[in-house]
Order: C-alpha cells, then structure tokens, then sequence
C-alpha cells in the first residue's frame, strides 16, 4: 500500500507544470546578419539558466521601433527593453517617467555593476550629470573608412595603404574613375559621417554647451568655414562622379558590399556585413582628415545604440533583465560580438581578451574603431547628445540632397540647416524646461 501511496505521489509530482519562466520583451532594429546575432545572444543567455526568457522583436527601424514603443508605453505595453539609437538619447533622457536608468535596475536586482567598468567614451555618453548610467551599452560603433582592396590593386592603388586625408580621397577617387569604376566614393549616414564625426575628427565644435552634454539650450554651429569647405569638396567630386551619393540612412553600404562603390564612411559595423558577403578582399583605415587643421585628427564619437529598460513592470521581470544586461557585460561574451560584427567592445576587459587572442594581428583594421574612440577627448569631441536630434538629421539629409543636386552651396545649405535645427532644438527646450 505505501509503494502504491508513494508512486502515486511520484505521478502526481511529475504531472505539476513546470514553473513558468517569466518572459522578458525586447524590441530592436537589428535585421539580417545583426538580426541573427540579436537571437543568438537571446538564446544564449535563455540556455544558461531557466527563470527568465527573453524574447526579441524586430521592430523595424531605429526611427519605427521608438515611435511603436511610444505608443506602447502610452497604451500599457511597452516591451521590458527598447534598443535606441544615440541620437534618440537625449529624447529618452527627458522621458523621465517612461523609463528606468539601468544603474538603479542593476542596483535593485542585487546584481554586481561598476559603471567604470565599461569603456568610458562609451558608458560616459549614457550616463546623466549626476553620475547614473541610463541605459546598457551594447551595439555601441563609431566611423571608419572601408575600402575595396581588389579595386584599389585594378587601380593602381597601394592596397596596404588607404588614403589618410581628404586629398587624397579625391585623388584615390579619381584613378578609380580612370580604372572604369562607376562609383569611387561613398557614404553612409551622411550627417553622422560628414558632420558629426567630421567635426569631432577635426576637434571642432558641432553644437555649443559641449555638443548638447551640458545643457539643453545647446545651438548648432556646423556652418563654420571648416564645414562649409569640406562639403564644397565633397560637391565638387559629386559633380566630378568622384562620389556618388546612394541615399539616407545606411543605404550606401550595400553599395559597398556589392562591390559596386569602391571607398566608403560608415559604421564599423559593416565590418560583419563586409566579411560575410563581399565577395573581395577589403581594408578599414581610420577617416580622412584635412591635414592643415590644428589638433587632426581628434577622435571620433559614438554612434550604434543602447538597451534602455521601460517603466511600469514588475520586480521579478526588472531581475531578469539585470541578469540579462549582466550577461551581456560578460568579457568572453562582448569580445565575441566585438570579433563578429565590429561593434565597439564594452568594456577593456572584453578588448583585451579579444588582443590576448590575436584577433587584432589576424584580421588587420579590426581595431581602427578602438584606437579612434579611446585618444584623449576634448569639450569639443567628447560626444553629441541633442534634443529633437532625429529631425536635425533628416534636415541635414534634406539640405545636403540640394548640394549634391546642385540646387544649393554648400554654405547656403548648412546656413539653413543650421537655422531649422535651432528650430528644432528650441522646440525641445521648450518642452522640456523643468
């Protein structure tokens, strides 16, 4: 009777459902290649314990995935973490009720976390004046140059060096040309490339008040004659088909990958892109720059985007997603992303790793992106962050369209662009002065 007492109990026990994991929602923008790395780093931290899911969604473009999470928060279903580009953090920065900084997640959840851990051009662009980290590193990149290797060699080009300055862009360019290259020069994200990097680059100022980081009534100033010249440059060679401009956003880096545009400014996160698809062999090299400009080259600022944790959920949930943000932080798991997509590594201990393993001396240009964020910053170069920054960009596209339709100069273009994007950033003043 016992043994028959005790094997029922057994069934009985066995029969229970499994406790439920608790599911935590993230949206992101990340689609291909990067899509699939997003997963991955789902599932590996889904196999590596089993109270917490988390789940990714695609949800369009940076621009789409932050007006739906919007919306979602406003109607009571925001997903637990939204990717958002960097320039939409200043936008988060003033959402103070729709999210919660990441130093007080971590901090709550009981789960180790040193802010000084993380590379400090990258942590210091997310953190607020009063010391706390708003939201997690992760997909954080910066500009570099990438060039066809195969096409410089057709050309007559050295393939072991990449033109170091403006100049020789143009000259590199124009023998590309002659070789029967259609497509020399292009650019992904041209405000990002040609004015904001541009200006950090060249230690110059892109907006007062440190670039936005020191207050909200920051104003544009990327009409000075340095800006103005360099777009005359870029105007020049459009008009020469020395550059071919490929459309906003990062349209032209297909272009790259295709073989069909042989130099190009973009994300250092192409290099997944590039090593993946292309189908010849190619190099990265730091940005160009105008030799005769004091204090050039500077270093280049952030770009990529973060993890930024939504409000009004539960304790338990905020813990999975410390335990997730701390496994993400783990050395030997960013220095794998750092190797596979050329995103920025986190932190110096996931750098190190991937230099102790040789990573940098079998794959040469991989660690360009590194050696231009971590140079000495100044109140210049240190980073941007401004309000209403989504719709600067779409400005500065719009004007610089009229440049290389030769419609508008370079200066009147940058003129107004500067006059609408001080619209824009009063604007956002306005509504958020405390």
């Amino acid at each position: 009777m016992k043994l028959q007492l005790t094997a029922l109990a057994m069934a009985a026990a066995l029969s229970l459902p499994a406790q439920a994991q608790t599911e935590i929602q993230w949206w992101h923008s990340m689609g291909g290649a990067l899509g699939e790395w997003v997963n991955d780093h789902a599932k590996d931290f889904n196999a590596s314990q089993k109270d917490y899911k988390v789940v990714p969604t695609f949800k369009g473009s940076y621009d789409e995935s932050m007006t739906a999470a919007i919306a979602a928060y406003r109607s009571g279903n925001a997903p637990h973490i939204l990717q958002v580009f960097e320039v939409g953090t200043a936008t988060m920065m003033a959402s103070k009720g729709a999210i919660v900084p990441v130093g007080k997640i971590m901090t709550d959840a009981k789960v180790p976390f040193d802010p000084k851990a993380y590379v400090p051009a990258v942590a210091g662009y997310y953190t607020a004046p009063n010391g706390q980290m708003l939201s997690m590193p992760f997909n954080s990149s910066t500009t570099v140059f990438h060039f066809n290797k195969d096409a410089f060699k057709a050309a007559g080009l050295d393939t072991a060096k990449a033109p170091a300055t403006w100049p020789e862009v143009a000259l590199a360019a124009a023998k590309l040309k002659a070789s029967g290259h259609k497509c020399p020069f292009t650019t992904s994200w041209v405000s990002w490339t040609q004015l904001e990097s541009f200006s950090a680059w060249h230690n110059t100022e892109f907006a007062t008040k440190s670039n936005g980081l020191r207050g909200m009534d920051a104003r544009l100033t990327y009409n000075s004659p340095l800006h103005v010249r360099h777009i005359e440059n870029l105007a020049n060679m459009s008009s020469q088909g020395l550059f071919v401009y490929k459309g906003r956003g990062n349209a032209a880096d297909a272009t790259f990958v295709s073989g069909e545009c042989a130099m190009t400014t973009g994300s250092s996160a192409l290099y997944g892109n590039i090593k993946r698809n292309a189908k010849f062999a190619s190099g990265i090299a730091p940005l160009p720059y105008y030799p005769d400009v004091a204090g050039a080259p500077q270093n280049t600022v952030i770009g990529g985007a973060s993890l930024w944790v939504m409000s009004g959920k539960k304790a338990d949930e905020y813990k999975g997603v410390a335990q997730f943000f701390a496994h993400l932080s783990k050395p030997e798991v960013d220095a794998r992303s750092h190797q596979r997509t050329g995103y920025l590594p986190l932190t110096p201990a996931s750098y190190h790793l991937t230099e102790k393993a040789g990573f940098y001396t079998q794959n040469p240009g991989t660690d360009v992106s590194v050696n231009q964020m971590i140079r000495k910053v100044t109140d210049k170069s240190r980073g941007i962050r401004l309000g209403n920054f989504i719709q600067i960009r779409t400005i500065n596209d719009e004007e610089l369209e009229q440049v290389w339709a030769g419609k508008k100069t370079a200066k009147e273009a940058l003129d107004n662009a500067v006059k609408r994007g001080n619209e824009q950033l009063e604007r956002f003043e306005k509504a958020n002065k405390s």
